[in-house]
C-alpha cells in the first residue's frame, strides 16, 4: 500500500469498539472509508453498526481483505489474541497485500516489540501508535497520534489517523510512540491532582470554582488543558459517563511507574500523585472519572496523610 494508493473508499477496520475504538471508527466512517469492526462484546459492535460500521464475527475476519488495521485494546492479552487472528488470516488469505496494523493502544512496550516481531514474520507492518487524549475529545476528533516505526508505513496511513485527530507525529523508530504516551502520561497524572488541588483550595475559600476555571482558562501562566477538561467535572462533582475511568487509568499509572523505574529516572510529583488515584479507587469509584480525585482532597485536612 503507498500513500498515494490510499483514498477515503480505502478498507479500514477497528478493533476493539470501547470509547476510543467507537469514536474512531465513527470518525472514519464520516470521512468515507469502509469501516469494520470488531469487538467481543456484541453490544460495543451493535452501537457501531448504527452508524455505518459493519460488525464482524471474529478478528481474523476484521484483518484479512483490509487496507488498515486499528487496534484500540484494552490489555497486552488482547493485543495477543489480535496477533493471533492476524497469524490466522494471513493462513488464510488469497494473495494480495497484507495491511498495516495500527497499534492506537497504551501498554507495555515489551509485548507491543513481541506483536511486532510476530507480525513481521507473517508479512504485516505494525505501527507503535497510541493517541493522546480522553474520550470527550476522541469523540471530538480531537486526539493527537504518536506514531512510530515505519516511516512508509506512517504515511501511507496518515489520512486514515487524520481523520480523528488534530496532529499525527512521526516519531521514528517503534517504540517511541510507545515512550511518548508513557511521558504524556506522566503529565497528565500531575495536572489532574493539581487541577483537583486547585479546585479544592477554592471551595474551601469560598470562591465559586466555575468562576475560578473561566478565569484561570483565559489565559496566563497557570492554566492547562487537562484544568480545562476536567476542572467543570470537579466543579460540578460529575464523574460519570467517564472519559477515563479511575480503574482502568491505574494500569496507566503502573506502566509509567515500570517505565521510569527501568530507566531510573526520579518522578517525585508523579509518585506524590498516585496516593490520591488509589484512595479514589479504594472509595468505590473505579468506573468514575479520573477527576474523582478531587473527592479524594475535599475530604482531606493539612494534617491528613495517605
Amino acid at each position: 500500500m503507498t500513500a498515494a494508493g490510499l483514498g477515503p473508499s480505502a478498507k479500514v477496520s477497528v478493533i476493539g469498539l470501547g470509547i476510543m475504538g467507537a469514536a474512531f471508527a465513527r470518525h472514519l466512517r464520516k470521512s468515507g472509508f469502509q469501516v469494520t469492526g470488531y469487538d467481543p462484546d456484541p453490544a460495543r459492535a451493535e452501537v457501531c453498526r448504527g452508524f455505518g460500521v459493519e460488525p464482524t464475527g471474529g478478528a481474523a475476519a476484521a484483518i484479512a481483505g483490509m487496507d488498515v488495521v486499528l487496534c484500540s485494546l484494552p490489555s497486552c492479552a488482547a493485543l495477543e489474541r489480535t496477533v493471533a487472528a492476524a497469524v490466522e488470516a494471513a493462513g488464510a488469505s488469497r494473495g494480495g497485500p497484507p495491511p498495516v496494523i495500527v497499534d492506537l493502544s497504551t501498554l507495555e512496550l515489551a509485548c507491543k516489540l513481541e506483536a511486532q516481531r510476530g507480525l513481521a514474520a507473517c508479512g504485516y507492518t505494525m505501527l507503535d501508535s497510541p493517541v493522546s487524549g480522553t474520550g470527550a475529545q476522541a469523540a471530538a476528533g480531537e486526539v493527537v497520534v504518536y506514531a512510530s516505526g515505519n516511516t512508509a508505513a506512517i504515511q501511507a496511513v496518515r489520512p486514515v489517523l487524520e481523520s480523528f485527530s488534530t496532529a499525527v507525529f512521526d516519531l521514528g523508530a517503534f517504540g517511541n510512540g510507545t515512550r511518548t504516551k508513557l511521558t504524556a502520561n506522566l503529565l497528565v497524572a500531575i495536572h489532574n491532582a493539581a487541577a483537583a488541588e486547585a479546585v479544592n483550595l477554592a471551595q474551601r475559600a469560598g470562591m465559586d470554582p466555575n468562576r475560578l476555571l473561566e478565569v484561570l482558562s483565559a489565559g496566563g501562566a497557570a492554566g492547562s488543558r487537562i484544568l480545562e477538561l476536567r476542572g467543570p467535572l470537579m466543579a460540578r462533582r460529575e464523574y460519570t459517563p467517564a472519559t477515563m475511568r479511575l480503574d482502568l487509568w491505574q494500569k496507566d499509572l503502573r506502566l509509567i511507574e515500570d517505565y521510569a523505574r527501568q530507566l531510573g529516572a526520579a518522578t517525585p510529583l508523579f509518585d506524590a500523585s498516585l496516593p490520591l488515584y488509589r484512595a479514589a479507587l479504594r472509595s468505590g469509584s473505579a468506573e468514575a472519572d479520573t477527576a474523582a480525585v478531587y473527592e479524594v482532597l475535599r475530604a482531606m485536612r493539612t494534617d491528613d496523610r495517605e
